[in-house]
């Protein structure tokens, strides 16, 4: 475990310095779904949003305690020309991939892929009851990048940085930087931010945000509350562009991710699994998959 511990009263005060805190543009329930073989998820960040928070493409969330609604997983599938990011909270679940890739995210473990110029893989819980919790992301690759070979990283808990203060506020820092501590990723072109952050009642976060950056937090325990407005349990906050950082306070121990990045400000044309610039290249993907250049061989091979 990586941790950066500090005797100041209110040490976020110091680290973030936000003197025009954001607003809330818009508050989002998300949709009730089914993906994969069935599971049971809430797609908070859907496609009609992608151009507003470039460069994110999605953000599933799933919380289920009934084996039912997640035991079948997510079988093999393809993807190409982003990166997917999963979050497990509670609950275990394994990788396979096309490129020879395999792994076992845990609690509190991410799972880094970027699927670049395509590859197939799975994910399939490796438990039988209890709670399977977590989220999922796509992150947008830029149009030169699309095409880069595929990789994939495992980040078990004790690798993700985290920074806890007296008032037990704890921020998990998986991507980009809070304060002085460096996230457990680093990005080119989209630079973004990924914060897990651990609020007690009664207390205060703020952080700042580069100029431009498009933002939004997920709010997944309690309630809080952003530059004035009620952000409650299971509900996104789209921030607003206006300001130098986000201001959030809560009542109630309360959970929440920030999420920001640079908008890559690039065509995106979506078709299922890909996400490219043209339709051309979306045709060129789903002749790619059908022909086999997603197999294993095709894969490592590049």
């Amino acid at each position: 475990l990586i941790t950066a511990r500090t005797a100041m009263n209110n040490p976020l005060d110091d680290l973030s310095n936000v003197t025009q805190p954001r607003g809330v543009e818009r508050l989002v329930r998300g949709i009730a779904t089914s993906d994969g073989a069935g599971v049971k998820l809430t797609r908070v960040l859907t496609q009609d949003l992608q151009r507003r928070l470039d460069p994110f493409l999605m953000l599933d969330a799933f919380r289920n305690e009934n084996p039912e609604d997640y035991i079948g997983g997510f079988p093999n599938h393809p993807h190409r020309g982003f990166e997917t990011v999963t979050y497990m909270i509670a609950g275990r679940m394994r990788h396979h991939d096309s490129a020879g890739n395999q792994g076992l995210l845990g609690p509190g473990g991410v799972q880094w892929m970027t699927a670049g110029s395509g590859l197939i893989h799975s994910e399939l819980p490796e438990q039988q009851e209890g709670l399977m919790e977590g989220f999922q992301l796509w992150l947008n690759l830029a149009s030169a990048r699309k095409m880069t070979a595929p990789s994939y990283r495992d980040i078990p808990s004790m690798a993700i940085p985290e920074f806890e203060t007296e008032d037990v506020t704890r921020v998990r820092v998986i991507a980009g930087e809070f304060g002085h501590v460096a996230g457990a990723v680093q990005r080119p072109d989209t630079e973004p931010l990924f914060l897990d952050v651990h609020l007690p009642a009664g207390s205060r976060f703020q952080q700042a945000l580069a100029p431009g950056y498009n933002a939004f937090s997920y709010t997944y325990r309690g309630s809080i509350s952003v530059a004035g407005t009620d952000v409650p349990d299971r509900h996104m906050a789209i921030l607003t562009n206006t300001g130098d950082g986000v201001l959030v306070e809560t009542g109630q121990d309360s959970r929440f991710l920030l999420i920001a990045g640079r908008p890559l400000a690039e065509p995106i044309v979506q078709h299922g699994p890909f996400v490219m610039n043209t339709p051309e290249q979306i045709h060129q993907a789903v002749r790619d998959y059908q022909a086999g250049k997603f197999s294993a061989a095709a894969v490592q091979a590049l």
